[in-house]
């Protein structure tokens, strides 16, 4: 043996031996094998819940990390949910804006019936009033007696125009009521849009900013247009029991003009993005994948797949972005 290869021999020699404690090659070994963390384990509350998969990587390179292991008990705690995948319908909807306004013959405007002083007032603008009940009191200058004003109908006050001591004159407005207990919802419909449009499809009518609201149906499609926008106005009605609606707000509303059918859709809560491209979650016992796929027509709920899932594939359709965030944080730790 050369000199060079019995110095080399000589060191490898005692660096094992000064690494594994002892001198028996194989008991090393088995030593630093018992000692090596998994691949892809965590360090915090999902060390026992979490393993991640890895594909073959060649030639120096680490390979993405494209799915998690999540324990049942831990996915259940997390509020992840699935469901099997399978046909579905995506909705041809048109999105509007419209107002609200109370239904015509269920506002009333109480006046004097003859002048003179008013001597009481029983009501403030906000207040709930029944049929029957007493508004107001006003001494007659024609009679020199007290008459009262009565609420012909049950509603809310929207306006009070007198005072008291004030000298009320014959036909003047003094109460404007108003039963909103259902109201109008007129939607301004513009350009093609309104051909779509016919009595009896469903809406929903949201409130500016909100993404979810009441169901109904158009009633009918007025014959003119709105003078001032030139729009088509399509007039549904929604109830408004509790009052939080109010008169004169803005809403938005989506019309569904027709249901088309599909053979595969998904919740849009499904959907994630992963290296610029759509991918969906696919559970397979406590294994969840990321699986890109293909997308076509969608609406305000779902969204048709083209390819890349079969019908009865379990998919992760809450909380969707916590697997996504799993996935993420292990391909991170494999890179350093």
């Amino acid at each position: 043996m050369k000199p060079e290869l019995m110095i080399v021999a000589g060191l490898l020699a005692l660096s094992l031996s000064a690494c594994g404690g002892g001198s028996d090659p194989k008991a090393a070994a088995q030593a630093s094998a018992e000692t090596k963390p998994a691949k892809g384990e965590h360090a915090d509350e999902a060390t026992d819940s979490h393993e991640h998969a890895e594909g073959e990587a060649g030639h120096g390179e680490q390979a993405e990390v494209e799915s998690t292991v999540i324990r049942n008990e831990i996915a259940r705690r997390s509020g992840i949910g699935v469901a099997a995948v399978g046909a579905g319908t995506i909705a041809d909807e048109h999105e509007v804006q419209g107002l609200l306004t109370p239904l015509e013959g269920r506002v009333a405007r109480i006046t004097a019936r003859y002048p003179g002083p008013v001597r009481s007032l029983r009501a403030n603008v906000g207040d709930r009033v029944s049929a029957g009940q007493t508004l107001a009191t006003i001494d007659s200058n024609l009679s020199l007696t007290t008459y009262s004003i009565a609420a012909p109908i049950s509603g809310v006050v929207l306006a009070r125009n007198a005072s008291v001591g004030e000298v009320a004159v014959e036909g003047m407005a003094l109460f404007e009521i108003a039963d909103l207990s259902t109201l109008w919802v007129d939607l301004h419909v513009f350009g093609e849009d309104a051909t779509h449009l016919r009595p009896g499809l469903p809406v929903t009518v949201m409130r500016m900013g909100d993404d979810s609201g009441v169901e109904t149906t158009l009633d009918r499609i007025l014959p003119g247009t709105a003078t001032a926008s030139q729009s088509t106005v399509a007039r549904a009605s929604i109830k408004n029991a509790d009052g939080l609606w109010r008169p004169g707000s803005a809403v938005r509303a989506r019309v569904t003009v027709e249901q088309l059918p599909v053979d595969l859709a998904v919740p849009l809560t499904a959907l994630q993005r992963m290296d610029d491209a759509d991918v969906v979650f696919v559970r397979e016992g406590e294994r969840y994948s990321a699986r890109p796929v293909k997308l076509g027509r969608r609406d305000a709920r779902r969204v048709q797949v083209l390819s890349g899932l079969k019908a009865g594939e379990q998919v992760v359709i809450e909380q969707s972005f916590l697997i996504k965030a799993d996935i993420e944080k292990a391909g991170a730790s494999h890179e350093h």
